[in-house]
């Protein structure tokens, strides 16, 4: 009997680990692209390696810093601000009713001097400042296919508030189109008339894909609370580009429009007559506008931010290449021995 037991014992362990199931292991299988051993540049930053690409750095920036800041020193601009100036004495502690009445005389005249030749084409362009045009509601509030397509003439669904007036839809509609900028510049210079050419100062892509050759405006600007230009029934929409330039919404509250173009050389010291009619209201939310007369250069309009930060990134690492170098000088470190890296020592991973 007692000679049986180690047996059955033993028997009955045995079928218990047969009978247990294995455990898996959740080790994932080799490979050099799941273990990122795949072979890759890990270079040493010596002290030379490093002082060398900071003065790279800024043999590049500088030089293309300073040619971006004298190209956009080469612009020259003429900027007059104008919506306190065109508001009469009496009406300049309430602005808002000056602008709102539509039987006071928004004519203003503004006299600008050139301060040097500008060389055509000089670029005509008007600036609101805190104008939010990237408001969310005040974006989305256009109908896209009515101004592409004829055939959606009454597609509003998205135009709230203007998508109608007096039962019958607006083309084109929304806030955006309903605000289009109303003021207006005639120029003359020594008595004879400055033509501004108004054609072209669109996206040809906008004209061409945006705004269609068969949509006429209808309705608009009907509605009991004007917002801003009317348009011409009798043209297509592809054809008014004062539209099609606003309704390319802007990204920051102070933005410039073009307006137009003036095809002839400015001389120094001439002097331009600009009759205005100061009809758009930005006195309620405190708003400022200017007249911009711009030439441009190879690297575009007046901007000083590009040379500038060029500039900064390349006399800071100009700097750190110098301090770098007389640390390494004074105090020099001795380096370690490469080889005894983990994927020097190691290469295969395993």
């Amino acid at each position: 009997m007692s000679s049986n037991t180690p047996s059955s014992s033993a028997g009955g362990v045995g079928s218990a680990d047969s009978a247990a199931p294995r455990r898996n292991s959740k080790r994932p299988k080799y490979s050099k692209f799941t273990q990122q051993e795949l072979p890759a540049c890990k270079p040493i930053l010596t002290p030379r390696w490093v002082i060398s690409a900071f003065m790279l750095v800024s043999i590049v920036f500088i030089p293309i810093g300073v040619v971006s800041l004298f190209a956009s020193r080469d612009v020259v601009e003429i900027v007059d601000r104008y919506e306190t100036a065109c508001v009469p004495e009496n009406f300049r502690n309430d602005k808002v009713s000056f602008i709102q009445s539509p039987s006071t005389n928004k004519s203003c005249t503004r006299r600008l001097t050139v301060p040097k030749r500008m060389k055509q084409p000089i670029y005509v362009y008007y600036q609101l400042d805190n104008f939010y045009q990237n408001h969310r509601r005040y974006v989305k509030s256009r109908s896209d296919s009515q101004l592409k397509d004829n055939s959606s003439w009454d597609d509003i669904s998205s135009c709230k508030p203007e998508d109608d007036a007096n039962g019958l839809p607006i083309v084109p509609c929304g806030l955006i189109a309903w605000s289009l900028f109303n003021d207006t510049y005639n120029f003359s210079l020594n008595n004879q008339q400055l033509v501004v050419n108004k054609r072209g100062i669109s996206w040809k892509s906008d004209r061409d894909s945006k705004f269609g050759s068969d949509v006429f405006p209808r309705n608009f600007q009907n509605g009991s609370l004007i917002g801003g230009k009317s348009l011409d029934p009798t043209v297509r929409l592809s054809e008014q580009e004062d539209l099609i330039v606003w309704m390319r919404t802007a990204a920051l509250p102070t933005f410039r429009k073009l307006y137009g173009k003036i095809e002839r050389d400015l001389q120094p010291n001439e002097v331009i007559h600009v009759t205005l009619e100061n009809n758009y209201n930005t006195y309620s939310f405190n708003g400022k506008k200017r007249l911009v007369l711009s030439t441009t250069s190879w690297l575009g309009g007046k901007n000083d931010f590009l040379g500038i930060a060029y500039l900064t990134v390349g006399g800071l690492c100009f700097f750190l290449a110098l301090s770098f170098t007389v640390v390494y000088l004074v105090k020099p470190r001795r380096l370690g021995d490469p080889s005894y890296l983990s994927w020097n020592r190691n290469p295969g991973g395993h």
